[in-house]
């Protein structure tokens, strides 16, 4: 098939990829300057190379056929467990996680290329097991994300392990899968984390204990709720097997298991993080409960967000990073920096260019010629509405700090070619909807 590449290329994506890429070489260029007008770090010369690498990626991506990787992903994605295993055995120690693998100062992050490894993975899985009973099709599509996950979260890199699972919702719902089971699941996860930080939360945040939640931090009194509830599950079940028409039993025992199982891995949770490490991640809610320690990020972002008005204070004459009050400037909290130099107009640009790019997605998802790139699609989506979201959120101080970069903008090789190729595989679809039109 003759490749037509001004139809290949998606126009306005690569116009929105462009314009974020070039704001985030600016951005990261500022977050370098100290008070004194000095360049202390050259990390935007890294950066302009990423980016321009990272266009020949989205091109070749682009140019190249996805339905191909369907042959060959299996092999791919047993080269990511091999990886991931590998880097937690040899990999370098970086803000106390072993997520990079390399030699010196060459290094890759095997967790970050991986989420395109897990799209197309799962994707396939999807696409063979259309016939499969809906609810086996979604347990093994859950323990293909648990697995992977779990791999990551040993490094440990809760931050990027996260990513994947909203990827996974994605592609369920995608999939066909019933919404029953997604929000089970949801369900599960949201209430065992609201477990696991609960004692937490009422020492450093709440500081005082309520009463009506005793049953939920008091050891004696969990471990009785905690056997109640696998008892009524194993009640539920024993129905499910002797009565197996009536829907009562079904229901008892999906929303007891939740619980259960929520109570019994919170617990878990519990012991594989510390209490500082929670309260890392839950002061968000109140960071002036330690203001000088884990809220100092999200204080001065918040500062340096609001300190920006309407049209900001100008390229290079923000106070925040100038004056190294914001920690990972060039990466996390480079949004900060934007709002803060560029102000609440600059902010919006920024939204208004991303809501753009996931707009061109979910047009694409609507038109895919098949469902291997349909699902491709709506992996690729929940990817970046899980990046954008979260790290908006984060640097606004409305969700917890988890080190997720905004692609495109943030500082870093590994992100940015990611996203890169994640755009380009989008035009492949895009594309060879058209050569399908085109053969009708």
């Amino acid at each position: 098939m003759k490749l037509k590449f001004f139809q290949l290329i998606d126009w306005i994506m690569l116009l929105c990829v462009l314009l974020l890429a070039v704001a985030g070489i600016f951005f990261i260029y500022s977050s370098a300057v100290n008070q004194h007008g000095q360049l202390v770090k050259k990390e935007y010369i890294k950066q302009i190379i990423w980016v321009s690498f990272g266009l020949i990626l989205l091109i070749a991506a682009a140019v190249y056929d996805y339905r191909n990787f369907e042959r060959y992903i299996s092999v791919a994605f047993g080269v990511l467990i091999v990886l991931l295993i590998l880097t937690r055995i040899f990999g370098k120690t970086i803000n106390g996680s072993k997520s990079w693998l390399g030699i010196g100062d060459f290094g890759i992050q095997p967790a970050e290329f991986g989420k395109i490894v897990y799209i197309l993975f799962l994707a396939r899985f999807f696409h063979k097991t259309e016939d499969m009973p809906e609810r086996k099709r979604f347990f093994q599509a859950l323990g293909i994300m648990v697995f992977t996950m779990g791999l990551i979260l040993i490094q440990p890199d809760l931050g990027t392990a996260s990513v994947y699972i909203p990827i996974f919702f994605f592609m369920c719902f995608a999939a066909g899968v019933p919404v029953r089971y997604i929000l089970g699941v949801l369900s599960f996860g949201m209430l065992t984390i609201f477990l696991a930080i609960l004692p937490v939360w009422q020492d450093q945040i709440a500081g005082h204990t309520y009463a009506i939640l005793n049953i939920l931090t008091v050891k004696k009194i969990r471990v009785l709720f905690t056997v109640g509830f696998g008892a009524i599950t194993l009640t539920g079940l024993l129905g499910m097997i002797f009565f197996r028409h009536n829907k009562y039993y079904y229901w008892i025992t999906f929303v007891s298991a939740i619980v259960f199982g929520a109570m019994v891995f919170s617990l878990g949770v519990t012991k594989v993080l510390k209490p500082y490490q929670i309260q890392r991640l839950i002061i968000f809610l109140d960071p002036y409960t330690d203001k000088q320690g884990s809220g100092w990020n999200i204080i001065q972002s918040k500062t340096a967000i609001g300190a920006g008005g309407l049209f900001g204070k100008g390229f290079l004459r923000g106070t925040q990073s100038h004056l190294r009050f914001l920690p990972e400037q060039s990466t996390d909290f480079i949004f900060s920096i934007l709002s803060e130099e560029a102000g609440f107009l600059g902010g919006l640009a920024v939204f208004l260019l991303y809501f753009l790019l996931m707009g061109r997605m979910i047009l694409i998802i609507r038109r895919a010629a098949n469902h291997y790139g349909y699902y491709i699609a709506s992996g690729v989506l929940g990817l970046f509405f899980f990046h954008f979201m979260v790290n908006v959120g984060m640097v606004m101080g409305i969700m917890p700090i988890t080190g997720i970069p905004l692609l495109f903008l943030s500082y870093g090789g590994s992100s940015m070619w990611t996203a890169m190729v994640c755009v380009g595989i989008m035009m492949s679809v895009n594309y060879r909807h058209f050569a399908f039109m085109n053969q009708e």
